[in-house]
């Protein structure tokens, strides 16, 4: 049975040419066992009749906040206590703008004000817009209210640009949706996860990097937050807003990884090694900036602490112990290696080069090996790769408690 069997799922469509995208997700949403509302800002009824959604939803659309037949029994409030989750497919950058500064001129706006359901948006729009200072500050606001937010994926638009902007399908929706509803699968589990990239200082201005966003990393914590566990991320050096519920520790250095780490090992379960940690870092750190002298310069490296192998060999081991492998080729060969080598439960492996996953995107594919097998996640959003990852650390687990 889907988690989404039951549920009651309100839909909110905001203007934008995505609209039309909306009446595949009802249908998805339906097909997943969801009852399925649905309301109309006066921008998406401009692309989208509400008639399409009422046969669709097989129920009345709701496009005011001034409907006197419903609003005599004061529809709005009943709408919003219905709901046991909010869904806003597409928004738009208006209506996020709305939701962060806590309007309630139209419906929309009301019942997510006055609904104690959990809001889920999922962004469209031009690419420009998506980056746009404003937006981010808006987005950034919901989140630490403990909005999700799925998305945005990136291709052509509309207006003809390319870029981070597009509406996720209804599909990755839908699967996105299932994943954060499965609040039992960790109940009372200690999850510990490192994320993001490592800087190891050269000097003052200059250090030695990598391009990992700490966006799997992050989403795995929410997710599993999600899921009903206790989640402590330590996290590199990443502008990533913390996920609701998850206790965040924040280093730089993979020495302060590795110590941050160990630090809170003892009484987890699971610990998932997502960090891109740095192999090598300088032998000395220079305390003044280094001046442009000579045509060639030579540092020395030093190899750093492999925190993974370490956590496998620990004392306080935790019960499951999953490590990540960015490969450019042959990458079962190297995961099922690193896998051995290390002593780990499981490995989860990304091919970085491949175009739109990985490093800096917002899609992902996972290959998971144990000792045995390997256990392919298709490509999707983040959010809904990490559940369904959690889902088979969450099997694992179940087979060794």
């Amino acid at each position: 049975m889907s988690e989404l069997a039951g549920q009651r799922i309100l839909l909110g469509v905001s203007g934008g040419i995505a609209a039309y995208k909306a009446a595949d997700l009802v249908r998805r949403l339906q097909d997943a066992g969801a009852e399925v509302r649905v309301v109309m800002t006066e921008g998406a009824q401009q692309f989208v009749t509400a008639t399409t959604f009422q046969a669709l939803s097989g129920h009345p659309v709701r496009t005011s906040l001034w409907d006197a037949a419903a609003e005599a029994a004061m529809g709005h409030i009943e709408l919003a206590r219905w709901a046991t989750r909010i869904l806003i497919a597409p928004a738009s950058a208006d209506v996020l703008a709305r939701l962060a500064h806590g309007f309630a001129n139209d419906l929309l706006s009301t019942l997510c004000l006055a609904s104690e359901a959990p809001v889920v948006v999922v962004p469209a729009m031009n690419r420009v817009m998506w980056a746009h200072a404003a937006t981010r500050a808006n987005l950034a606001t919901l989140v630490a209210r403990g909005v999700t937010v799925l998305g945005p994926g990136e291709g052509d638009q509309a207006c003809g640009e390319v870029g981070a902007g597009r509406m996720l399908e209804p599909l990755q929706i839908v699967q996105a949706l299932a994943s954060a509803s499965r609040p039992s699968l960790l109940s009372g589990r200690q999850v510990l996860i490192s994320a993001g990239p490592t800087f190891e200082d050269l000097d003052p201005v200059r250090f030695l990097g990598n391009r990992s966003s700490g966006k799997m990393g992050f989403a795995l914590a929410a997710v599993a937050a999600a899921m009903g566990a206790r989640v402590t991320l330590v996290a590199g050096p990443v502008s990533l807003a913390t996920p609701p519920g998850v206790q965040r520790v924040d280093v730089r250095r993979a020495a302060q990884m590795r110590d941050a780490v160990l630090a809170a090992l003892p009484g987890q379960d699971v610990y998932i090694g997502a960090a891109a940690v740095a192999d090598y870092a300088p032998v000395e750190t220079q305390p003044q900036k280094i001046k442009k002298t000579g045509e060639t310069l030579a540092v020395q490296l030093v190899r750093t602490p492999d925190i993974l192998a370490e956590v496998a060999a620990h004392a306080a081991r935790p019960h499951l112990v999953v490590g990540f492998a960015a490969e450019t080729n042959d990458l079962d060969t190297y995961a099922r290696d690193k896998l051995r080598r290390k002593g780990l439960d499981l490995i989860a492996a990304n091919d970085v080069s491949a175009q739109g996953i990985g490093f800096e995107s917002e899609d992902n594919a996972l290959a998971v090996f144990d000792a045995e097998r390997r256990f392919d996640i298709p490509r999707g959003t983040k959010t809904a790769v990490a559940g369904a990852l959690l889902a088979l650390i969450a099997e694992r687990l179940g087979t060794r408690a």
